[in-house]
């Protein structure tokens, strides 16, 4: 079966520094893969060559098979990006925001207003969806780009920070919709800093550090690595010690 995401020996430099050093990661249909790391350990930069916004100076990835850079416009017809910044047309409103990605998908209206009731319902998006965007709140904002990037019902869905902003009813409506998705073969790569999400809902977890995977695995396989018998925190701060990682070949698990 073709892997969802499949990263070989990708490597990303700007200048003299290094910010993914031959990063190799496989992520399987029907996965959510969670990629943790501090601040400036490559994840930014990892997802962006994952959606066709950067690309490494050498190495490969491919999306559902097709090669980013070669054949990029079939890998991108498949997947879906959430960012950490939501961004929206200030002048539209969120249903207009939406009609106007479906139309860039090439979705149909019928499809579209079919999938986009589904997914305003889930979101709870109904008091706010035809109002300009320009009074949104950050929460809102998210919601409705989460639900822009659904709308094609993507095959791979990459997403960071995706409960930054979010109530807790809808930190919790938005875990079960990824588990939703998983379920059904798509898969989620969902980069976060909020480690008790990526303990909760996570098939696998990867952290990254200083451009390299320092760990990969479930997170019992991680406790073992770590030897630690307690949370994912405590797991992270050890595996991303500012010594960890600077020198040290990746570990899969």
């Amino acid at each position: 079966m073709t892997a969802a995401i499949d990263i070989q020996s990708a490597h990303k430099r700007y200048g003299q520094k290094i910010a993914v050093h031959d990063l190799t990661l496989t992520v399987p249909a029907g996965e959510l893969f969670a990629f943790l790391g501090p601040n400036g350990a490559g994840k930014t930069t990892t997802i962006k060559m994952i959606c066709g916004l950067l690309h490494p100076q050498r190495g490969t990835i491919h999306v559902c098979g097709h090669a980013m850079g070669v054949n990029g416009l079939a890998a991108k017809a498949r997947i879906a990006y959430v960012p950490d910044q939501p961004f929206l047309y200030d002048k539209l409103t969120g249903r207009e925001f939406l009609h106007f990605v479906a139309a860039m998908y090439h979705v149909a209206p019928e499809e579209r207003d079919t999938v986009l009731a589904d997914l305003s319902e889930q979101l709870v998006m109904g008091d706010f969806l035809d109002k300009l965007t320009q009074s949104y709140s950050h929460g809102m904002k998210q919601k409705v780009v989460l639900a822009s990037a659904l709308l094609h019902d993507p095959d791979v869905l990459v997403i960071d920070e995706p409960m930054v902003g979010l109530d807790p009813r809808t930190v919790r409506m938005v875990k079960d919709l990824f588990r939703q998705r998983t379920q059904a073969g798509k898969t989620v790569f969902m980069s976060t800093h909020t480690l008790e999400i990526a303990e909760a809902v996570a098939d696998r977890i990867g952290i990254i550090n200083h451009g390299r995977v320092v760990a990969l695995g479930k997170l019992s396989e991680l406790r073992a690595q770590a030897r630690a018998e307690h949370s994912l925190e405590d797991i992270f701060l050890q595996l991303t010690n500012p010594l960890v990682g600077a020198t040290e070949d990746a570990v899969e698990l």
